[in-house]
């Protein structure tokens, strides 16, 4: 199979599962070993292309997050929402500067890791959906910044692949008492500089694999993974708001059993 069809079908998984709770880089290191993907160059492409979906939160919420910039020198409610971003973002930013390559090289090579990791995650979201605390924050724009530190920590998890960084997020906010949308909600907001960070630090990391061939085949995957990224981030509000977290607990639950199942056979 030719290796732009790869970069279609990884585009396409990225922006499936980006912004729901069940672990995009899971799905897309399950499926670059499924499919035979060797080498660190597919590692760097998995990255590289989540900006592709993060672009379409900018898209979708450009005229919130537009409205924010241009109050931020007169409203202290836009720049309180700023820094609550900013607050939730560090805790990831240092450690993922500290463990880098320890995550990406020990980690993302443990298929069982992943595995493991989705249907744990399933339980947490099957039970954070049943049992968690009455929400008193409604607006995902205004937490507090004690509780934006708290959601921050959550997010660390992700780092462990499997885990799903909108999955930790959103369970995060939720215990901190924040409403299951507000909380996807920040949890997109949280991603934009989150994943951006990211793709600077592996684009640089791997700036010596990205030859020209390489650099279409992130294009690629980069526009696909947005243009789905587009569907999927409304349609992933609307079955929160209507049905919670548990379709996506019972999805993690039976990829990982699956993965798990294949893997033993082995």
């Amino acid at each position: 199979m030719s290796d732009w069809i790869y970069a279609v079908i990884l585009g396409v998984i990225e922006g499936l599962t980006e912004f729901i709770p069940v672990s995009s880089t899971g799905m897309l290191l399950l499926s670059k070993q499924a499919m035979g993907l060797t080498g660190p160059f597919w590692d760097t492409f998995n990255v590289l292309i989540q900006l592709g979906a993060i672009l379409a939160v900018v898209v979708l919420y450009f005229s919130r997050l537009w409205g924010v910039v241009l109050r931020l020198p007169s409203d202290p409610r836009a720049r309180r929402f700023a820094l609550s971003v900013i607050v939730a973002f560090v805790p990831a930013a240092v450690l993922g500067l500290l463990f880098h390559d320890v995550i990406k090289h020990v980690l993302f090579e443990s298929p069982r890791v992943i595995c493991t990791s989705l249907i744990l995650g399933g339980v947490v979201l099957l039970l954070i959906d049943r049992f968690a605390p009455h929400p008193t924050r409604q607006d995902s724009m205004a937490l507090p910044l004690g509780t934006s530190l708290a959601i921050g920590f959550f997010q660390c998890l992700a780092m462990v692949p499997g885990v799903s960084r909108s999955g930790a997020t959103i369970v995060g906010s939720m215990l901190m008492g924040v409403e299951k949308r507000a909380a996807a909600e920040f949890s997109f907001f949280l991603a934009i500089p989150t994943m951006a960070g990211a793709f600077a630090v592996d684009a640089w990391k791997s700036r010596d694999q990205l030859g020209s061939a390489n650099i279409s085949l992130v294009a690629i995957g980069f526009v696909v993974s947005f243009l789905v990224a587009l569907v999927v981030i409304r349609a992933m509000l609307a079955i929160i708001t209507r049905r919670g977290l548990a379709p996506f607990g019972w999805l993690r639950i039976a990829i990982g059993g699956i993965g798990l199942a294949l893997l033993m056979r082995g």
